[in-house]
């Protein structure tokens, strides 16, 4: 009588033979390690070229009190896992969030090339060069701007002095009034150390915001690289049941999330430009500085626009105060036509954000995290909403 195979050691181990083992690893594999040795036999029935890892095996019973108890325990430590994550690496997390919001804003254009031919790597990569090319440009065009009235503004500094010292003049009466001139001259009597310390902070915050930028700048490349496996990564986190809606949602957050930063920033560069003209006309000093200025606030919502133009009308008083209330009438006229006209007919129909809503999430998300707090506070906002108005909402009126 023939030997039998053995069920444990049935499984040929020579090189060119199936197994369920890796070759690379746990070697020399032992054909007789019993139940380990049954389990890799069943193993290698179940692999397929189709399914090299097997078909999905039955659901566990999560009813059972085992699993009740550890979801319970499981609950509580990824909630304070958490917290303390969110303690130790906030800073970082809060980088990681503001590249994830910068790469859905540029996805739109992206998207765009890609339905143009572009293939998906040469698409991110033109969107990213357009962006270095423009803050390239803006430096090339910043530089010589704030040397030259750097320049003159230390030409002009004697004539300040003087100024401050005559009492009839306007410069004069705010220096009796509030003492300018011996509250600086009291700051640059400041000992040498603390000079070199505040030069020394100053250096140290520098680095520390390029540093930021550049780790920024490079997730959002690799946000923007792998957004459509991201994307659908996230998805499959979603019941197969709920994803179709879900794929509804998620993508109307998305487009909401890209047309308010493309919006953004072409609202800020049509007031920066108004800025320039407008100063450029009545004579006003470091009328280039001022209206680069002016865009880069006007990027934060409700706020930055009214504290551009406090620092604009300043300037102004310098010419005169007549030009003074005329630039606080001229931002006055431009914030009605920005909130009114510009930010309806360019953003609102993407983010349908309330103005109430805007402004009271505007101030929770400059409280919470700075800029960068209300910089995303808006499309936040115009997610919450659209999750309430289709989740929430219909669940309670049906409840």
């Amino acid at each position: 009588m023939a030997d039998q195979p053995d069920s444990i050691g049935s499984h040929p181990m020579d090189a060119g033979a199936p197994s369920a083992h890796n070759n690379l690893l746990g070697q020399p594999h032992d054909p007789a390690a019993g139940p380990i040795a049954q389990a890799e036999a069943v193993a290698e029935d179940i692999s397929s070229a189709e399914r090299p890892m097997g078909t999905l095996g039955r659901r566990f019973n999560w009813s059972s009190p085992f699993f009740v108890g550890m979801a319970a325990t499981a609950g509580v430590a990824v909630t304070v896992a958490a917290i303390y994550l969110f303690l130790t690496a906030g800073s970082v997390l809060v980088l990681i969030g503001l590249a994830l919001f910068l790469a859905v804003g540029m996805e739109p254009a992206v998207s765009w090339l890609v339905i143009h031919k572009f293939p998906r790597w040469a698409a991110v990569l033109t969107v990213l060069l357009v962006i270095v090319l423009a803050i390239a440009a803006f430096i090339a065009a910043a530089v010589p701007a704030l040397v030259s009235q750097g320049e003159q503004l230390v030409a002009n500094a004697p004539q300040f002095l003087q100024e401050a010292q005559d009492k009839n003049s306007l410069i004069g009466r705010l220096n009796e009034q509030f003492q300018l001139q011996d509250k600086l001259e009291s700051l640059l009597s400041t000992s040498s150390s603390g000079i070199v310390d505040g030069v020394l902070g100053a250096g140290e915050a520098v680095f520390g915001a390029l540093a930021d930028t550049l780790v920024v700048f490079v997730l959002t490349a690799y946000f923007l690289a792998d957004l459509p496996r991201i994307r659908s990564m996230c998805y499959r986190l979603v019941f197969n049941s709920r994803r179709p809606r879900a794929i509804l949602i998620g993508d109307d957050i998305l487009a909401k999330v890209g047309g308010y930063v493309l919006g953004n920033l072409v609202i800020s560069v049509i007031a920066g430009v108004l800025t320039f003209i407008w100063l450029i006309a009545f004579g006003v000093p470091y009328a280039f500085l001022l209206a680069i200025l002016v865009a880069l606030l006007d990027l934060v919502p409700v706020v930055g626009s009214t504290i551009a133009g406090i620092i604009v009308a300043a300037v102004a008083l310098s010419v005169s105060l007549l030009v003074c209330l005329l630039t606080i009438a001229f931002f006055i006229v431009y914030r009605f036509v920005e909130d009114y006209f510009l930010v309806p007919k360019i953003i609102g129909k993407a983010v349908e954000v309330p103005a109430l809503v805007t402004v009271v999430a505007v101030l929770v998300g400059g409280a919470l995290l700075g800029i960068i707090g209300a910089l995303v506070a808006i499309p936040v906002s115009a997610a919450l909403l659209l999750i309430s108005r289709e989740v929430l909402f219909p669940r309670l009126d049906q409840a």
